[in-house]
């Protein structure tokens, strides 16, 4: 297994396990598949050194994931980071999410102290991961999203690189 940053080549399977989440409802709220070329600028605006998108691969294939996101695109926030982790249906329960997220806490970018995930209450795999890997819960918005006609609450977990 190998973690590394994410080229441009990348962004087919990237948008593929993206993708393989949406009809799960659990991850993600978006409601309909992505292209490829509607997720180019997001990937662009991904800088290796700053705001990474790391892939994990097994076997020469991508197994899942990673995204660092500037959260609320203000410059008082320059320390904090939303983090997204996606795995691909065939590594799902293999550690692949947890490698990714360890690495994370691990090996953040200089300069972020703060690491938040946004998590829909139902998705307990998640929670259960970031939890365990020392995540705080430090929000909840109850009702915010709705998915399939089914109201969904959200979770801010929070964890503190340096304290």
């Amino acid at each position: 297994m190998n973690i590394r940053d994410a080229v441009e080549t990348d962004l087919p399977a990237i948008v593929e396990i993206y993708n393989a989440a949406i009809p799960q409802r659990m991850a993600t709220a978006d409601l309909e598949p992505v292209s490829i070329a509607s997720r180019s600028s997001w990937f662009d605006e991904h800088i290796p050194l700053k705001r990474p998108i790391w892939v994990m691969e097994v076997d020469q294939a991508i197994a899942g994931w990673l995204s660092f996101q500037s959260f609320y695109g203000r410059p008082a926030y320059h320390a904090t980071a939303e983090i997204s982790i996606y795995v691909a249906p065939n590594y799902q329960r293999c550690g692949v999410g947890r490698q990714l997220l360890t690495q994370a806490i691990h090996h953040s970018p200089n300069g972020l102290k703060t690491l938040l995930g946004f998590i829909f209450a139902h998705n307990q795999p998640s929670l259960q991961l970031f939890h365990s890997l020392g995540f705080q819960r430090w929000g909840f918005l109850p009702q915010v999203a709705e998915l399939d006609g089914v109201e969904r609450d959200l979770l801010i977990v929070g964890y503190r690189i340096f304290t």
